[in-house]
């Protein structure tokens, strides 16, 4: 995600920090400096955000595990004003199975509130509610408060949250999952439309939380979209066949040539038969502007590079290329280069498909 920072990693996956994340922290900060005027109160803040950037760093864990128990690998995690972001290579296609995805995160939440209230139950530290806010009360009971914050706020039925997985799960139980997708993005549209209505009039910071929400069930709801209209198809039928390729030891200069005689942006980059890299446009224009166009492409090029056999099925090779950082695929067969993936081929199949159903169902309407 963008804007974002690596902070650590956790059982092999990356832990990043968003922008509007430090944003929090500092709104926060500055609430028991107005409060106490008190370098020390604002020193517990601090901690009382690390211990809260804990449950949200166990809560996206959560997710993260239960996935795993259904093979299915989690590629970050980042962390933002309003929660976490666990993101999965995929969601479990069985419903059954999502549902338990969506729900690990808020139990992990649910298991800490629990034992918060027993350790202050034994040392007789509650106060009443009403004394206990963001900047006031005792810690463990702050913090037992947020952990309770958190679950409720995760299972508000509108997605990106935790509540939008588990409605769209409980909902393809008993209908079909690209219909249950849209009647969940459109209840979670709903509700940002509400937390948009009572921002204007009493909280600004819900705005942000509806501007999030809209865009999130927008996209779920595009993603798997594309992801069912692109189901059963083999990535041959979309790849570019029309292609270039460079060597390892080409000049820059050589790569100037074929992008100005051509259309191609990204070029392989094939040694003796095979793959071993890709010359993305950024990475050229990066290295003209800094090294000039003499430099060889082994030194340019991205090595750690993914690819896909044509027989792959187009809707698993999405999500890869949405993942890949120069987001072009070589296609491979038999050992054998025979294609490229990118995102503007699967744009254009799926214009193409939307065209010839848009002519058939005239046809079949005549």
């Amino acid at each position: 995600m963008k804007w974002s920072w690596k902070i650590g990693e956790v059982a092999g996956i990356g832990i990043y920090v968003h922008a509007t994340f430090v944003i929090l922290i500092a709104w926060l900060a500055m609430s028991h400096w107005l409060a106490e005027r008190n370098v020390a109160m604002v020193l517990a803040g601090v901690g009382f955000i690390l211990a809260l950037f804990g449950c949200v760093l166990l809560h996206e864990l959560g997710h993260a595990l239960a996935a795993k128990r259904y093979g299915i690998k989690t590629r970050d995690i980042t962390l933002l004003p309003i929660g976490g972001l666990a993101r999965l290579e995929r969601m479990p296609d069985d419903p059954k199975q999502e549902l338990v995805v969506a729900l690990a995160g808020p139990a992990v939440n649910v298991v800490i509130a629990a034992v918060l209230a027993v350790v202050m139950s034994l040392t007789s530290t509650f106060v009443p509610a009403e004394n206990v806010g963001i900047v006031e009360g005792p810690f463990l009971q702050r913090l037992l408060t947020v952990n309770i914050i958190l679950v409720l706020f995760n299972l508000l039925p509108a997605f990106p949250m935790d509540g939008g997985r588990v409605l769209r799960a409980l909902l393809a139980m008993r209908m079909e999952y690209t219909t249950a997708t849209h009647v969940a993005a459109s209840i979670g549209q709903a509700m940002a439309f509400l937390f948009g209505m009572i921002g204007l009039f009493f909280n600004p910071f819900l705005l942000f939380i509806a501007l999030f929400v809209w865009i999130g069930a927008a996209q779920e709801a595009s993603m798997v979209q594309m992801k069912t209209a692109l189901g059963g198809i083999p990535v041959s039928r979309a790849m570019l066949t029309d292609f270039k390729t460079v060597s390892p030891h080409d000049s820059l200069r050589d790569v100037i040539e074929l992008t100005l005689t051509g259309s191609q942006k990204d070029f392989p980059v094939v040694e003796n038969g095979k793959v071993v890299g890709i010359l993305t446009q950024g990475d050229l224009l990066a290295a003209l502007a800094r090294r000039g166009s003499d430099v060889p492409v082994a030194e340019v090029m991205q090595r750690d590079v993914h690819s896909a056999d044509s027989h792959d099925m187009l809707e698993n090779v999405l999500a890869e290329l949405e993942h890949d950082k120069c987001h072009t695929l070589p296609v491979i067969h038999n050992g054998e280069l025979v294609g490229l993936m990118t995102m503007d081929n699967v744009g254009e199949f799926l214009r193409i498909q939307a065209a010839l159903e848009s002519r058939k169902t005239r046809k079949e309407l005549v």
